[in-house]
């Protein structure tokens, strides 16, 4: 094999070059007039690279970074200088040598006894791997001489070739020269347009991206046969970054890195530590004096910044520099939140209409009435005493706020609401994929991931091991049955411990409600039930958050031991466990006090007990709706301050200042060293890994689960969620910008698996208000009584109406209080909440007849409400068209154009061969004309001229 002179000609004792293995180049085919692998000089980067961002000669930019650890040694250096000048006839070659640099290693070994095999392992690998990249067309670049100690870099470029193949394989839909009107509006919304124009300029982004277009370049499908049709005028800009760096990715993860059987791309060798990071760059700083105008630093101005809260995303921006699948998701997040605005409105409106009537609510009133005298029956047995209603009467007050017939409207309208929001962003998403070219954009099945080879692998070893086949194999549901029993068992197991966990905190309210009953000031007594309730969330609150770090780590593993095929199988499976036991997690707290506290307590005299000695809890007089609003509320902004505002800002930090110290801890470097301005790729790989979208979209699903499914219970969810959105948007942005590294662009049309998730969070809230207006609060027995017991078509007399009476001496022995004078007065008759006949009653203490009418009506209007509010819901879904007709119109309008520009080109085909043909028919009857004479003379010239439509 011949010496590749490029490499043989350079001063490498003189110039202080780091030569890559060359027998490992030389042995996969690498060819002078192919892409050449070039390294890095051990000098000071200056300004032509840009610190990084281009190669050393300052003309070729960098697309993508790989990462890799190496052990520094003189030995090695020996080495390479000693393989440098060996003669070519020394040399082994391909067929002899099955992994690149094995006679290297042979030679290390006999210089180096203590080597590191796994090191030279990897070494090998990075080698083969980067040779099948330069094969690839890539061109890469080495840095070794950097400020992190013990880590290299290598560069990778992509010309302009590769990027024009890999475009038309990926099938990009890139502008074209032809350029199109695109259809305004007329007339009175014309005006209405520009009206909104001018009163929203102030709060629109100051981006070039963001202001409204009136033309339209058409775009079509890469082709390079094809490259007439496209704009190149500027060959640099054509592909932007993110076009760049997904084009080399998708060369990353197809190349293989072959020892024995195991084929690797980019993904295994992360996996196996082969290389420790893989990444694109960002594309500048986005803070100092001096930086050059870059889309990050207009990102950190216009986008990241708590200063521009109020005004909309720069989306075509952020889609520009992060993909389509980041875009769509901060798209989303936008709807999201301005769809929030009127439900906060309303929401507000429903909660000033309860402050303004709660003086005017007739049923507190009674209860806050000293002089109706109510009796009630003890909270606990012995240790606690009888009780003047009159004293639960500011929890009485409070739960009119949020249990009044206003909460029934606001729960019709949160149902619509979601239907609408649903619509309205369907509607939004198709305006993105016509603007950023997704129309037809059909996504392809994914490579498989390293771990799905890898088992795939072991299978075909074993397989081959045992009946010497060596056909293709894949993996069956045979060989995931231990993984999904595993799945199972594990998802039951942690379902029935956040169960447990919340029996548990029952168990920590009864107990601790009669210790406090205990306490013998009065101000005590009438302060257990808040005392009580308020601790008892934020247990649930802090458990909740714990769980939920708990649950996402068991969630990941679980998917991981079923070995999904693709990424995108992977990511579903993973977002469906996630989902459910993050769900479960949040609202089984909830789901008790809305539907089962205070429904199995029994009566006094006969009370439900817990080990035989805790009674089940009961629902204050006014009933569990405030207490449900208590919980909900605490839950919610818990978990939206702690969990996502403050480990969102915190966690990143923390980690970022322990990567920097033991960097710094590593760093063995002089002065001047130090001194020295890091490169863009040595800044970047300080920052936070992308770990995928799933954490963000998971933490707005959940909130949008607070915001509707108990809506009836928290008119306000909304708003709060409003105000937490405002600020995540924000949050989010900054950490996108500036915590972390830039991830690779993904095309996408939609978001995915998580619409599916928010229709049936949309259909699960219209059951869940159904039957917390119906069973929770007291909307349906105050109908009932009004309709049916009034006397005077009033409120007047409900309390009474909904507690039956209880005769003291029915008490079970050793259950009455101890102290039955505390009142100051004897009492023989209690009263506690249910429909139960009196105990003067032949059937004393059965189920009451209003028992049975109050629940028919509870059933009847789950059924009607449900039914009704679907409907209206599937209405708003039909009435609203999915594709926006003007954004129809200019679908159809580009696939005309697209035909229109072929058969013009078509036609140009035909009028220049037919020019062609004509010129021949005038030329052969120009030769045929001349003389006999002239042409015997002149036989040169004939011949000539017989063989022009040849040359042609």
């Amino acid at each position: 094999m011949r010496v590749n002179k490029k490499y043989s000609c350079l001063p490498a004792e003189e110039k202080g070059i780091h030569i890559i293995n060359i027998r490992a180049i030389e042995d996969i085919g690498y060819d002078q007039h192919e892409s050449t692998l070039l390294n890095s000089l051990s000098k000071n980067p200056d300004a032509d690279c840009k610190y990084g961002l281009y190669f050393r000669d300052g003309k070729r930019k960098v697309d993508y970074i790989l990462v890799y650890h190496y052990k520094k040694s003189s030995a090695g250096r020996t080495l390479t200088r000693r393989v440098h000048h060996n003669d070519s006839s020394a040399r082994s070659t391909k067929q002899d040598q099955p992994l690149p640099g094995k006679g290297v290693q042979l030679e290390m070994g006999e210089s180096e006894p203590h080597v590191d095999y796994h090191e030279d392992d990897k070494r090998f690998r990075r080698e083969e791997y980067e040779g099948n990249l330069v094969e690839a067309g890539l061109e890469l670049e080495r840095d070794e001489d950097t400020k992190i100690h013990g880590v290299g870099f290598v560069k990778i470029h992509a010309p302009w070739n590769v990027l024009c193949r890999e475009a038309e394989f990926l099938k990009l839909k890139m502008p074209t020269k032809k350029m199109y009107q695109i259809n305004q509006t007329h007339g009175l919304l014309k005006k209405i347009n520009s009206v909104i124009q001018k009163i929203t300029e102030p709060i629109q982004p100051k981006v070039a991206e963001h202001k409204p277009q009136t033309v339209k370049r058409l775009s079509y499908p890469f082709s390079r046969e094809k490259q007439h049709l496209f704009d190149l005028s500027d060959r640099d800009s054509f592909f932007d970054s993110k076009t760049r760096s997904t084009i080399v990715y998708e060369i990353l993860k197809r190349t293989t890195c072959t020892k024995a059987k195991y084929s690797m791309g980019i993904t295994s060798l992360l996996a196996n530590g082969v290389y420790s990071a893989a990444y694109p760059l960002h594309d500048g700083d986005y803070e100092g004096e001096n930086v050059e105008p870059n889309d990050r630093k207009l990102l950190c101005e216009e986008w990241a910044s708590y200063g521009v809260f109020y005004k909309y995303q720069p989306i075509d921006l952020v889609r520009k520099y992060f993909g389509e699948k980041i875009g769509l998701y901060f798209a989303w997040l936008g709807v999201y939140t301005q769809m929030l605005i009127p439900a906060s409105i309303v929401g507000i409106i429903v909660f000033l209409y309860g402050c303004a009537t709660v003086d005017e609510n007739i049923p507190s009133m009674e209860m806050c009435d000293q002089r109706n005298n109510i009796t009630m029956c003890p909270l606990c047995d012995r240790t606690c005493s009888y009780w003047k209603m009159s004293s639960a009467c500011a929890t009485a007050r409070a739960s009119h706020l949020f249990d009044n017939p206003a909460t029934v409207f606001f729960s019709v309208f949160m149902a619509l609401w979601a239907a609408t929001f649903m619509e309205h962003w369907k509607r939004k998403q198709m305006r993105l994929n016509y603007r950023w070219d997704l129309t037809g954009f059909e996504e392809e099945e994914d490579h498989p991931r390293a771990e799905y080879e890898a088992k795939v692998l072991e299978k075909s070893l074993r397989k081959e091991h045992k009946h010497k086949e060596t056909d293709k194999e894949k993996l069956t549901w045979k060989d995931r049955f231990p993984a999904y029993l595993t799945n199972f068992v594990g998802i039951i197991f942690m379902v029935g411990l956040t169960f447990a966990i919340v029996f548990g905190v029952i168990i920590y309210r009864i107990s601790t409600a009669a210790a406090l009953a205990i306490s013998s000031t009065p101000s005590g007594r009438s302060s257990v039930r808040v005392t009580v309730t308020a601790t008892a969330v934020i247990i649930n609150l802090v458990v909740i958050i714990i769980l939920d770090e708990v649950y996402g780590c068991i969630a990941r593993w679980l998917t991981q031991i079923e070995v999904p095929k693709t990424d995108k199988n992977f990511e579903e499976r993973l977002i469906f466990k996630d989902f459910l036991l993050k769900f479960v997690n949040a609202y089984t707290p909830i789901f008790y006090v809305a539907f089962f506290k205070g429904r199995f307590v029994g009566r006094p005299g006969d009370y439900v007990y817990i080990f035989h000695s805790f009674r089940m809890e009961e629902c204050a007089p006014g009933g569990c709706l405030m207490e449900l609003c208590i919980q909900l509320s605490i839950i919610m902004l818990g978990k939206q301050l702690i969990q996502n505002n403050l480990f969102e800002i915190g966690i990143p930090k923390m980690k970022k200042f322990i990567r920097y110290m033991k960097l710094k801890r590593r760093r063995s470097l002089d002065h001047e060293e130090h001194m020295k301005k890091k490169q863009r790729y040595e800044v970047d790989y300080n920052l936070e890994p992308f770990a995928g979208l799933t954490p963000e979209y998971m933490e707005m699903i959940i909130q949008f689960g607070f915001v509707t499914l108990f809506v009836a219970s928290f008119p306000l969810a909304p708003l709060f969620a409003l105000l937490n959105n405002i600020i995540e948007i924000r949050l989010d942005a900054k950490k996108f910008v500036t915590e972390l590294r830039r991830p690779v662009a993904v095309r996408a049309k939609d978001i995915g698996i998580w619409y599916n998730i928010l229709r049936g969070i949309g259909k699960l809230a219209v059951i869940i208000n159904a039957f917390v207006i119906s069973f929770t609060s007291d909307f349906i027995p105050r109908l009932v009584y009004l309709y049916m017991y009034s006397e005077n078509g009033t409120m007047h007399g409900f309390v009474n109406h909904t507690l039956s009476s209880f005769n003291v001496s029915d008490f079970q022995a050793g259950t009455a209080p101890n102290d039955p004078m505390d009142l100051g007065y004897e009492v023989q008759i209690c009263r506690y909440k249910d429909y139960r006949e009196p105990p003067w009653s032949e059937n004393k203490y059965d189920i009451s007849k209003d028992f049975w009418a109050v629940l028919a009506a509870r059933l009847a209007f789950v059924i009607v409400f449900q039914n009704l509010v679907m409907f209206m819901s599937d209405f708003v879904d039909w009435i609203i068209p999915d594709i926006p007709k003007d954004i129809s119109q200019q679908i159809h309008k580009e696939k005309v154009l697209m035909v229109e520009v072929f058969m013009r080109e078509e036609q140009g085909k035909l009028q220049m061969l037919e020019t062609w043909k004509d010129k021949d028919k005038k030329k052969g009857e120009n030769c045929n004309n001349h003389s006999p004479r002239l042409s015997r003379s002149h036989s040169g010239s004939l011949s000539s001229c017989h063989s022009y439509p040849l040359d042609v």
